[in-house]
């Protein structure tokens, strides 16, 4: 069977990641705390929760997709100075744009959504894979989940292939060494560690998942 998202699934989406990352904060501090400024976890929560709270003081009777993500990614932009803040705005205005004139979302719009979000990360970092930053994880987890698609699977399954790929490629930037961003400066003594971006967006691409499980 297949779904239809709505405005209100999109927004119970920001509610559901808002609440992952208040759990999540101690842990993604702890680890930015090795190999960065200690307060990622910290960014992400004070983002997804303005984030949250600015879609649910909209009317969704007559929001669209392309709002939400829109306004999420102001609210993110306006909470978070650091970093994280331009790369999710970017993120969440580009899955604004792939939701661009439809009132709710098919499955196959859902994926385009997660696949848009994705690009927008590596496009507004400039990162690849294999450079230890949150792409490792984006990445990989958009490529999954479109493939999946086109292999006819439902869009639970997509996202479930979406988020092994993403668990896969944080657990791998224990191995690398960081290029990008503050971390870069350790060079090799950041081996060994999880970088903290990628494992929170595993905590995002769970969150797609546990909403749109059936």
């Amino acid at each position: 069977m297949t779904k239809t998202i709505t405005v209100d699934d999109l927004k119970s989406l920001l509610n559901v990641i808002a609440e992952a990352m208040t759990r999540e904060r101690d842990r993604l501090c702890e680890l930015d705390g090795v190999i960065g400024d200690a307060d990622h976890g910290i960014a992400m929560e004070l983002g997804f929760s303005a984030a949250a709270k600015a879609v649910a003081a909209l009317d969704s009777a007559t929001s669209d997709p392309t709002l939400i993500f829109n306004t999420a990614a102001k609210a993110f932009l306006n909470a978070v100075g650091a970093s994280s803040g331009p790369l999710y705005a970017t993120a969440l205005m580009r899955a604004g744009a792939a939701a661009k004139g439809k009132s709710f979302l098919t499955e196959d719009d859902m994926v385009d959504v997660f696949v848009a979000l994705a690009r927008g990360f590596q496009d507004r970092g400039k990162a690849e894979i294999g450079e230890k930053t949150m792409v490792d994880a984006w990445a990989p987890a958009a490529a999954a989940c479109r493939a999946a698609r086109e292999k006819g699977m439902s869009l639970e399954a997509c996202l479930s292939e979406a988020l092994a790929a993403a668990e896969a490629g944080t657990e791998a930037t224990k191995d690398m060494v960081a290029t990008k961003g503050r971390s870069s400066r350790l060079g090799e003594r950041a081996i060994g560690h999880i970088d903290p971006g990628a494992a929170s967006a595993t905590v995002v691409v769970s969150c797609f998942k546990a909403l749109f499980l059936s």
